[in-house]
């Protein structure tokens, strides 16, 4: 009898140190409380609690990623968008994570969504559009500051995934970036004009002094029509070619 006793006990004993073997990944930490109340921090590795008494809960330190749903967002120059973004979290303080907020996952996530509302109603489609960067960074330090120190909970990145503007706001913006193109092109145009037109009056003005440089500049020409077959070849002198300069200039 005594015997079975024993062997109940051990059982028993085996049972309850089996129900309190708690093992903790290299990437949590456990927070453990007694009757509810806070009793300390687990670290990695095998740990043992008092099974019935206290209550375990680990939390992950790695960096979590949560997409957020898109938002319908009225801009400051009010213009509706359409705004999906993606938040990187992490536990920094566990205790804090536990204790001090329900849920700090959807907590973290509705003040993400929140925060990404506010700051975009407070921002111009130009700077969404041009200055995202900017506009992550602000998110982030908003954020940020309310879940750090309240909840052990950094915002490590908040990155604005993609921008949905409405079809009349595409055309619209597809149009005066073709009248853009169109402007840039005239003006390349009318530069090159006047740049063309000052060089041939520096040229004119050098064959108009020097009878030699005219020449030259003729047997240039009588190259180039050598190489077509149907031209008739005029040649002129230098002499010939200024007389007829002199006569032209007092006519």
């Amino acid at each position: 009898m005594e015997s079975w006793v024993i062997f109940l006990i051990v059982v028993v004993v085996f049972i309850l140190l089996a129900a309190g073997i708690r093992v903790v990944k290299q990437y949590e930490r456990g927070v453990v409380l007694r009757f509810g109340r806070l009793v300390g921090l687990r670290t990695p590795g095998f740990n043992v609690i008092m099974p019935g008494v206290d209550r375990m809960t680990k939390v992950s330190l790695r960096i979590a990623t949560t997409v957020l749903e898109p938002q319908e967002v009225i801009t400051r120059d009010n213009v509706t968008v359409k705004v999906d973004a993606v938040v990187y979290y992490m536990v920094i303080d566990p205790i804090k994570a536990v204790i001090n907020v329900e849920n700090y996952r959807e907590a973290t996530i509705q003040l993400a969504l929140t925060t990404l509302r506010s700051v975009l109603g407070q921002s111009e489609l130009d700077e969404l559009l041009a200055h995202r960067d900017q506009i992550n960074l602000r998110l982030r330090e908003i954020i940020d500051e309310q879940t750090e120190m309240p909840w052990g909970v950094k915002a490590t990145l908040v990155e604005i995934k993609d921008v949905l503007l409405p079809e009349a706001m595409q055309r619209s913006m597809a149009r005066q970036a073709e009248a853009e193109r169109e402007k840039r092109a005239k003006i390349i145009h009318a530069e090159g004009e006047q740049a063309a037109a000052q060089t041939l009056a520096s040229a004119a003005k050098i064959l108009g002094t020097e009878p030699a440089a005219l020449q030259l500049r003729y047997l240039q020409a009588l190259v180039e029509m050598a190489g077509e077959k149907n031209s008739t070849i005029i040649p002129l002198t230098v002499d010939i070619m200024t007389a007829l300069s002199g006569k032209l200039k007092s006519g």
